[in-house]
């Protein structure tokens, strides 16, 4: 299978919802988004909702991802195949996160740490098990060390037995990357690989 990867840019905006509008979660998925909740604080999720001008929650999740691919805010990769979107995962500098997220989890470090955070996986699930979200974490790290990042860190959430939609990514994913387990918080554990040795 050739996987090729690509960062998300506005130039992709096309590509990104026509995979998860027609490719991600038709596995009776509970989630139902555009990956854009990461990106948002309280406040602005709030703001989403008092604007919403009619629109549903999954059409104003998918204008709030449209404008966040339009500044920049929103970033990670898209897996293709044939030219077809087939995979995405959400990889960010920590300090391009809210201080105060919607989430339940705050990914957010100030700038100087120079760290990204790999915070979501959506596979096409005729893809799933295949390599795919290894390709794509494989190139977040290859990219944040060419761009001076000093580490990457994901949220893997700890299970007894594999969850099929498990979007932080199972606890091996970064293992066989090379990450190692330096925190736990909740359910879920912080994987890190340095970057700078």
């Amino acid at each position: 299978m050739n996987i090729t990867i690509k960062p998300l840019t506005p130039e992709l905006a096309a590509d990104y919802f026509d995979f998860f509008e027609n490719r991600a979660f038709t596995d009776n998925s509970p989630y139902r988004c555009y990956c854009q909740m990461y990106q948002m604080s309280k406040e602005q999720v709030k703001a989403a909702y008092d604007n919403a001008d009619g629109l549903d929650a999954g059409q104003m999740s998918r204008k709030a991802a449209e404008q966040q691919i339009d500044s920049g805010i929103l970033r990670g990769y898209l897996a293709f195949i044939d030219d077809i979107a087939i995979g995405w995962c959400n990889a960010n500098d920590r300090a391009n996160f809210p201080i105060e997220p919607c989430t339940d989890t705050c990914f957010y470090v100030p700038a100087e740490k120079r760290e990204k955070a790999v915070v979501c996986f959506e596979i096409a699930p005729e893809f799933r098990g295949k390599g795919v979200a290894t390709a794509l974490l494989q190139q977040v790290v290859a990219d944040a060390k060419a761009e001076g990042y000093i580490a990457v860190e994901g949220f893997p959430v700890v299970r007894g037995e594999r969850y099929e939609w498990d979007n932080a990514g199972p606890i091996r994913l970064y293992e066989k990357a090379g990450f190692i387990k330096v925190a736990e918080q909740d359910k879920s554990v912080v994987m890190r690989k340095e970057l700078r040795t």
